[in-house]
C-alpha cells in the first residue's frame, strides 16, 4: 500500500517526514510518498484536490483554520476510535478545538501555534492607551491608528510580509 503525504515545508514537518524510516521498519508493507511543498502552493493543491474530489491525497497537514471550513464542507472524515494509548485529554483544549466541528474531531495536531502581540508601552501611554487583556482586531486597528505617526517616524502596527493566508494574516 502506498499512502501520499501532502506536508508543507516547514521545520516541524520535516522532522515528522524525517520519522518515515522508524515508520517503515515498523511497517514495511506500507510506502509513504511525501510531498513536501511551501505553504501557499500546498494549500491551493489541497483545496483543489478536495474540491474535485482528485485524491491525491491520502493524508495531509493541514491547520486549525481550514479544519472546520473543509470538515463542514464534508471534505473530512472524523477521528474516532483512536488507540487508546492517544491521550485527547493532554492536547490544550483551544487546540482540540480548533480541529473540531460541531465538537466532531478532524485532525490531530502534530504541533500546535499561537498569535502574540508586543507593543511599546511607553507609545501606549504618550497616547492615553491601555491594551486590553484580549484584545479583537478592532481594537489592535484602533490602537495602530492611534499611535501611527509617520512625520515622527512611527508607525502604528507592523505585520508579517509575505502574501498569502498563514504568512501575514489570519482569520
Amino acid at each position: 500500500m502506498k499512502l501520499t503525504i501532502g506536508t508543507v515545508n516547514n521545520t516541524d514537518m520535516l522532522a515528522m517526514r524525517g520519522l518515515s524510516e522508524q515508520f517503515a521498519q515498523t511497517h514495511p508493507n506500507i510506502e509513504l510518498q511525501w510531498r513536501v511543498l511551501n505553504e501557499n502552493i500546498l494549500r491551493q493543491r489541497l483545496l483543489s484536490d478536495l474540491a474535485i474530489s482528485d485524491g491525491q491525497f491520502d493524508i495531509m497537514t493541514i491547520g486549525a483554520y481550514e479544519t472546520p471550513i473543509w470538515a463542514k464542507r464534508g471534505w473530512l472524515t472524523t477521528l474516532e476510535n483512536l488507540p487508546e494509548a492517544y491521550d485527547l485529554h493532554d492536547i490544550f483544549d483551544s487546540v482540540r478545538d480548533a480541529l473540531s466541528y460541531q465538537k466532531s474531531l478532524y485532525a490531530l495536531p502534530f504541533y500546535a501555534e499561537s498569535s502574540m502581540t508586543f507593543y511599546r508601552k511607553d507609545l501606549f501611554a504618550k497616547a492615553g492607551l491601555k491594551m486590553a487583556e484580549r484584545p479583537t482586531f478592532a481594537d489592535i486597528k484602533g490602537y495602530a491608528a492611534a499611535i501611527h505617526n509617520p512625520e515622527e517616524k512611527i508607525y502604528g502596527i507592523c505585520l508579517r510580509g509575505k502574501a498569502g493566508w498563514g504568512e501575514n494574516m489570519d482569520y
